[in-house]
């Protein structure tokens, strides 16, 4: 088994801009969120990692909404060959988790692109002005290796953000499947590692 590593978008890039389609069928994008600190977070409905976290991210996402965070999930897989993670199945899976979260469709894949996303769950978090302040796992808790699943890492970025501290550069890379790029359009700036 290959998992992949997020590509860790160098610290201060601007996030792109993004207009999609959200599953209850509005428009979502990055300018509607102006002025407020941004959650990106690349995920899918099928991947085991996602899955491992979805209750967490549940959690923390109606946690830090209230706190004054915008946050966006972004599913960029190929619905050909995944048709799990369609629209209408991302409304299910919404529905299923909790999410109070935009759940929006990159259909192109060139949102996916732009970010430089790899993996699901590829997790960016963006300051007021919407630069690029943490990026990297949720925590250290993976599938099948037995630790709890906690938010650390992202919640020790986001509360120094909203607290106006500095974020640590200190960040570990998020692990996961890669994203399910559509036949030949692969970026190919994504790194394989060995599962272990």
């Amino acid at each position: 088994m290959v998992k992949t590593a997020s590509t860790m978008l160098s610290l201060g890039t601007q996030a792109p801009d993004f207009s999609l389609v959200n599953i209850d069928g509005k428009i979502v994008s990055r300018r509607d969120f102006a002025g407020k600190p941004l959650l990106v977070v690349f995920m899918c409905n099928h991947c085991p990692f996602v899955i491992h976290i979805r209750r967490a991210l549940q959690e923390f996402a109606a946690e830090y909404l209230a706190k004054g965070m915008a946050i966006v999930g972004i599913s960029s897989n190929d619905i050909v060959a995944y048709p799990q993670d369609g629209p209408e199945k991302m409304q299910d899976e919404a529905r299923a988790a909790g999410y109070t979260f935009p759940y929006l469709f990159d259909g192109t894949q060139e949102i996916a692109r732009a970010y430089c996303a790899a993996c699901t769950p590829d997790i960016f978090l963006f300051d007021k002005h919407h630069g690029l302040v943490y990026r990297g796992q949720f925590d250290s808790s993976r599938p099948g290796n037995g630790w709890p699943v906690t938010g650390q890492d992202l919640r020790a970025a986001s509360e120094a953000l909203l607290a106006d501290h500095p974020v640590s550069d200190v960040q570990q890379p998020s692990i996961g499947c890669n994203i399910k790029w559509k036949a030949g359009a692969e970026p190919g700036y994504f790194t394989g590692i060995s599962a272990g």
